[in-house]
């Protein structure tokens, strides 16, 4: 079973209790921080909407099927009010428990089932291969995305590929897609369209800089369209790294590289994702 299947399983086990990310992550086998990671690309959910999306959804059954006072499918749902309860039901559902108690059905409630992780719908992971890179300083657009919310990131390239080829210092013709991690967030991301420059002085208005230390990757392959990254990913982080032998490295996460073999007009070609690790 894959990381993200055994945290899923624990979280399936236990959503009706109190659960910690640590109590998660140690029975996934990954850090928080790339559990974190790796469940909302894989998943669409980060671990903490999942877990209220399933409390709630199971809270939904339990109204219509169970005679027992809303107040008390709240407090075991996890609320400690009636009002909390009703307030997160509401920004779930759209609609009040009191609504669906009356209505007797939850056809109308768009309710959160099990995930179940087919590892027969993943990509075959071809073996990485490790490359050293020197210190690099990358520039261009970021943004913070919750984790699942990768939806929002090809607008990001979009207004990036415009300055594409003409920012000030520009080295080489490939493009870098940087996800780092936000310090005391396990909810959000950064995600950076970049491009190395040699200098950081004169970029264009809204463009940020970035410094990458030199240090040791494993470079994975992902064939195919790019919106097929994010099951790459989750054979990488839910697969091969818990079993590698092998800890991340630093600063950033992973980022994606785009060269001459990925065509951005069709989303097709080779992406490369570089690992920083640590033998």
């Amino acid at each position: 079973m894959s990381a993200i299947g055994r945290a899923i399983w624990f979280i399936e086990s236990h959503f009706g209790n109190d659960i910690s990310l640590e109590e998660i992550s140690g029975v996934a086998g990954l850090s928080r921080y790339h559990l974190s990671r790796v469940f909302g690309l894989a998943t669409g959910h980060s671990i903490s909407s999942y877990i209220r999306a399933r409390r709630l959804s199971a809270a939904a059954g339990r109204l219509v099927d169970q005679p027992e006072s809303i107040l008390e499918v709240a407090l075991d749902a996890g609320y400690g009010s009636h009002e909390a309860f009703t307030r997160a039901f509401r920004d779930q559902f759209g609609i009040t428990p009191e609504m669906v108690r009356k209505q007797g059905h939850t056809r109308n409630l768009v309710l959160l089932e099990p995930l179940r992780m087919d590892p027969a719908r993943l990509p075959e992971l071809e073996p990485p291969r490790f490359e050293t890179l020197p210190p690099m300083l990358l520039a261009g657009l970021q943004e913070t995305y919750a984790y699942g919310g990768n939806a929002a990131i090809p607008s990001l390239w979009q207004k990036f590929n415009v300055h594409f080829g003409n920012i000030p210092g520009q080295i080489g013709n490939v493009a870098y897609g940087v996800c780092t991690h936000i310090e005391g967030e396990a909810e959000k991301f950064r995600y950076m369209a970049a491009a190395a420059v040699d200098d950081g002085s004169d970029l264009p208005a809204g463009f940020a800089s970035l410094k990458i230390p030199g240090q040791r990757y494993a470079v994975f392959a992902h064939r195919g369209h790019v919106s097929g990254i994010p099951a790459t990913m989750h054979r990488i982080f839910g697969e091969w790294m818990p079993n590698a032998g092998i800890e991340f490295g630093n600063l950033p996460d992973m980022f994606e590289r785009y060269d001459d073999r990925f065509d951005p007009h069709t989303g097709m070609g080779l992406t490369e994702i570089w690992i920083p690790v640590r033998e």
